[in-house]
């Protein structure tokens, strides 16, 4: 490795179709060729290949996260495209495809490439999670997470990195307004939102993202603002066991006319945008909360539990939208205080996408220049 070579940069993961970890990896791909690296991603491939591949990234299709005897050829495969692509960097977000990349960079004898990895998120505390630890570098996503990693995983305290997931002002505009065009067509699909109160809680339905808690929140405002109507945005559940829980809830408390499931929707940011309060309702910390930094990064309020990463963001942008984690009643009083006198949102200046991907290169640069200097 030479100083004036152009650097190669891989991002491994299971798969590129949705989600956090996805879009994230999206995100480095697009910053890193915009400032003349080379950057490489290896999945199971997905929809977002396209995306990735008009952001001057490379895609190499390999099942790095499918569990099966024959992950000894996956390595080798992987070996063999890192020695022709003259890899530099490999750079792991998820366990299985980790292990998969720690053993191929052991197996090189000659200049092995620098592995970074990125805890995501809470992982069960075994061995098949400490590879998660093993990287050069060990970057996390919120201090609830170094904190996690530091209490349950042997590591050096100098390996971590605190990295803040961060959104784009472009995507997540503050003061953002819908177009008419796109309220013309959402009050066509969902006509029982019109001239109503827009109280919203995005997230995948499962027990822990709080959509119980939702509804009865609901129901204690509507007892002083019968005009205001819940979104609840997100997945199904895979069983639609608890989905039916939710809807046999929302018939027993009434509240039919003032409550919709939408689904998984791309236009969150309208959503968002049209909604007066944004909740955020996990019962397990979240290792960051993507949802609830879009809707602050937008100016609209939010609403969470105290706990998590959620928690890290609130404090920075909006101290008075904490409450007790299950405390339903303040959650609501809340609400209906913000519904009668909004409070002000700090722009979001912290939690940016642009500082999260010059500190991601910084993390890559300065594991470039230790390796070479330790060369000299």
């Amino acid at each position: 490795m030479v100083l004036n070579k152009k650097i190669t940069i891989l991002q491994v993961l299971p798969d590129l179709n949705s989600g956090g970890v996805e879009r994230g990896t999206l995100e480095v791909n697009k910053y890193l060729a915009s400032k003349g690296y080379r950057s490489l991603v290896v999945s199971n491939g997905g929809r977002m290949v396209e995306e990735l591949k008009e952001d001057k990234g490379e895609h190499y299709k390999l099942g790095v996260g499918k569990k099966n005897i024959l992950v000894i050829f996956t390595i080798i495969k992987l070996i063999n495209f890192i020695k022709i692509n003259k890899i530099d960097i490999v750079h792991a977000r998820s366990r299985l495809p980790a292990w998969v990349c720690f053993f191929a960079i052991k197996l090189i004898n000659n200049n092995r490439p620098i592995f970074i990895t990125t805890v995501h998120g809470p992982y069960s505390v075994n061995f098949y999670s400490s590879i998660m630890t093993k990287g050069d570098k060990v970057i996390v996503v919120s201090k609830m997470i170094r904190q996690y990693v530091l209490k349950n995983f042997k590591i050096d305290r100098e390996k971590l990195v605190l990295n803040y997931r961060g959104v784009s002002d472009k995507t997540f505009p503050y003061n953002y307004k819908s177009s008419h065009k796109w309220l013309k067509k959402w009050h066509k699909d969902f006509p029982q939102t019109k001239n109503k109160i827009i109280l919203t809680l995005p997230g995948r339905i499962t027990r822990w993202k709080g959509q119980d808690d939702f509804l009865l929140v609901l129901k204690g405002i509507i007892e002083t603002y019968s005009n205001v109507h819940g979104l609840i945005v997100g997945d199904e559940d895979k069983n639609k066991k608890f989905t039916k829980e939710l809807k046999a809830q929302v018939a027993k408390l009434g509240l039919n006319q003032n409550i919709s499931f939408v689904g998984n929707r791309k236009d969150i940011t309208e959503i968002m945008s049209i909604s007066r309060i944004v909740f955020s309702l996990s019962k397990e910390p979240e290792a960051f909360g993507r949802i609830s930094l879009e809707s602050l990064s937008l100016g609209i309020p939010v609403i969470a539990y105290s706990h998590g990463g959620v928690k890290e963001q609130l404090i920075k942008l909006l101290p008075k939208g904490l409450i007790k984690v299950g405390n339903i009643d303040d959650v609501a009083n809340l609400a209906i205080r913000w519904i009668g006198k909004p409070p002000k949102i700090k722009k979001n200046n912290f939690f940016t996408l642009k500082k999260m991907l010059q500190k991601t290169l910084n993390v890559y640069e300065k594991a470039i220049k230790k390796k070479i200097g330790g060369f000299t």
